[in-house]
């Protein structure tokens, strides 16, 4: 104490800003990361609700579904239907960004709200703020009388744990007719051929409600995507943006209103099969049922609401699980049900990405260090060896239950994020979903139990840079002290 007195009045004040900056890293540390290092089991409550039958239909249900593969294909089917919307359109979204196709996109919205149609998008408050920043195609879209943009959980600096409670849902709700579902964010990097050199591998299912229209078009899984998306909307976490256009931005949104009127009507030249009516029938394939399972959507740790719901479906299969994740990152829980999986189910695969291929340093990380005990749990590994990073997220459980949508295995997306899957009883779109999930096994390589290669024809396994090795050395040890925020 007596050597701060003698300090000079400078050094004194740099004293105490450095004192308080090292204290409010300290609590910035442990704030954001010891509330969640338990996250909390499943409630006996939740798992007294839960009832393998709700998932399976012995008629053929009103919803008709098919998968949605490649890049350009996504960004078409958006695009078309939201030029198809008669009255409302919900999007949620992980990320937007501003890239062409996002404009595009954004265009389309645009000329949707001009014609009377709601629009209601919700974002990522982290994301957000990062990848939409304050561009003025997004304040020439919030400020218009039929649009509005909500930031779900922006961060507070002053409560740090609000960085983990994540919105990662991805989907598109057109009127009560169409819903695009699953792992894509709305950017270059998922959406169309604009950037082929960076490109990620995703998957949608599209579901066509034929009952639209009809009383009876709420028993479709469109009823309870909206039920969720409203719930989500009119949380006391949602707040709207783009609401506003501040005084020095408003000849560049002037501008933004020209531009998107311009990709508008690029895109109708170019492209006008994607402004036509469409018979979605024979682009389809029937469902028996199709049902939607969520996590909470409070910003805490949460209980793994969908982790539960997708082991206990595959615990139930007879002949074949078959997962498909961007990344494995498993606690004791998950470690436990995959064991039991494969003890009960004769044929049980996961096709993820390889650390050389995968672009999640911090998933890639503990998959470096714990590979052995994902081997371990009796799972036939595959890791991919194609192109591109890989962010498909689906499960094929015997020949006629499907699932696809948000949801990685690993930590975060069962004990932090909001997720959304869609799981599908029938038996032709289950077979349309392993064409596609066996089209990437045929570009991967088996892992053996000692933690090298199989051979897989003429796959060839992706070389991990010199990099990448030294980062994952030092990494993977690093991030096993806070493995449970991957």
């Amino acid at each position: 104490m007596q050597k701060f007195k003698n300090l000079s009045r400078k050094k004194k004040i740099r004293y105490s800003i450095l004192s308080v900056l090292i204290f409010y890293l300290v609590y910035v540390i442990i704030s954001a990361t010891i509330p969640f290092a338990n996250p909390p089991e499943v409630s006996e409550e939740f798992k007294h609700s839960f009832n393998l039958n709700d998932f399976y239909s012995d008629t053929i249900s009103v919803d008709r579904a098919a998968v949605v593969e490649t890049s350009q294909d996504a960004l078409d089917v958006r695009i078309h239907m939201i030029n198809q919307a008669k009255e409302k359109i919900a999007i949620s979204s992980f990320s937007i960004k501003h890239d062409r196709s996002c404009k595009e996109i954004a265009s389309v919205l645009l000329d949707a709200a001009n014609r009377g149609v709601t629009v209601q998008i919700l974002v990522d408050g982290i994301t957000g703020y990062i990848d939409m920043g304050s561009d003025p195609i997004y304040y020439a879209l919030g400020t218009h009388e039929n649009v509005e943009i909500r930031y779900y959980n922006m961060l507070n600096l002053l409560k740090p744990w609000t960085a983990n409670g994540r919105l990662h849902d991805k989907y598109f709700i057109i009127d009560d007719s169409l819903l695009l579902l699953g792992g894509r964010n709305i950017s270059n990097y998922f959406l169309g051929e604009y950037n082929t050199d960076v490109l990620s591998y995703d998957r949608d299912i599209l579901v066509y409600n034929t009952a639209a229209g009809t009383s009876k078009k709420d028993e479709s899984v469109l009823s309870q995507v909206w039920s969720y998306f409203e719930t989500i909307w009119n949380d006391k976490m949602s707040k709207p943006v783009f609401d506003r256009v501040p005084m020095y931005k408003k000849n560049k949104v002037s501008q933004a209103y020209e531009t998107l009127g311009s990709i508008y009507q690029d895109l109708k030249k170019s492209q006008p099969q994607l402004f036509t009516e469409v018979d979605y029938v024979p682009l389809t394939v029937p469902t028996n049922k199709i049902s939607l399972i969520t996590n909470p959507i409070h910003i805490m740790a949460k209980e793994p609401h969908i982790w539960y719901q997708m082991a206990e479906l595959m615990k139930n299969a007879k002949k074949r699980v078959y997962i498909q994740s961007p990344y494995a990152v498993l606690d004791s829980t998950m470690y436990k049900d995959m064991k039991e999986i494969s003890n009960k189910v004769p044929d049980f695969r996961m096709l993820i990405n390889s650390t050389a291929g995968g672009d999640n340093v911090m998933a890639s990380s503990d998959y470096t260090f714990n590979k052995p005990k994902v081997i371990k749990t009796g799972v036939q590994i595959y890791e991919f060896q194609g192109e591109h990073s890989m962010h498909d997220k689906s499960v094929l459980i015997d020949d006629d239950i499907s699932m696809i949508g948000s949801f990685n295995v690993d930590m975060r997306s069962a004990y932090l994020d909001t997720e959304v899957m869609l799981v599908v009883h029938g038996t032709e779109f289950n077979k349309q979903l392993e064409s596609y999930m066996y089209a990437m096994q045929d570009k991967s390589l088996p892992v053996r139990e000692d933690g090298s290669y199989g051979t897989n024809g003429n796959v060839i396994p992706l070389e991990i840079s010199t990099g990448k090795k030294m980062l994952y050395n030092v990494t993977s040890v690093v991030f096993q002290l806070f493995r449970y925020l991957l």
